[in-house]
């Protein structure tokens, strides 16, 4: 994929994560758009209420197709979940994807960079930072939970 074609895909993920903000409780409005071969094959934005996952509605649609595809997400996914279902970083590697494109870090107690370490660790391709500036306006209130 070209710069553009990944900024283009990022930009999509903001726009769905713009849809929810305000209506996540204590979750953020996170947006996640899976490519495989040039083409959307999932998509999905934070439930209303904080759940599902954007990540988890995306692998949903993608079913097979999230094997070898790429994953652009507005915030960094998590490494576990207070409910102990699998995480997002746990089921991305599951799911097959082979590259993560994460706007902005995510400094809760359920990612800290543990998700971004659990998806490196597994081989996937991971790149942070693209379009920053424009995914941080999304989370301007969220306050994530403190480090247990």
């Amino acid at each position: 994929m070209s710069a553009s074609d990944d900024a283009a895909w990022m930009r999509r993920a903001i726009a769905l994560a713009a849809t929810h903000v305000g209506l996540t409780g204590d979750n953020p409005s996170v947006g996640s758009v899976i490519v495989r071969d040039g083409a959307v094959v999932g998509e999905g934005v934070t439930g209303e209420g904080g759940r599902p996952h954007a990540e988890e509605i995306a692998l949903d649609q993608a079913g097979e197709a999230a094997r070898g595809a790429t994953a652009y997400v507005t915030l960094e996914p998590c490494a576990e979940r207070s409910t102990g279902a699998a995480s997002c970083s746990e089921r991305l590697v599951a799911a097959g994807v082979v590259r993560v494109v994460v706007a902005c870090e995510d400094a809760s107690a359920l990612a800290g960079g543990r998700g971004a370490r659990r998806l490196k660790g597994a081989g996937v391709d991971f790149d942070l930072g693209l379009l920053r500036e424009e995914a941080a306006a999304l989370y301007v209130g969220y306050r994530p939970q403190p480090q247990r």
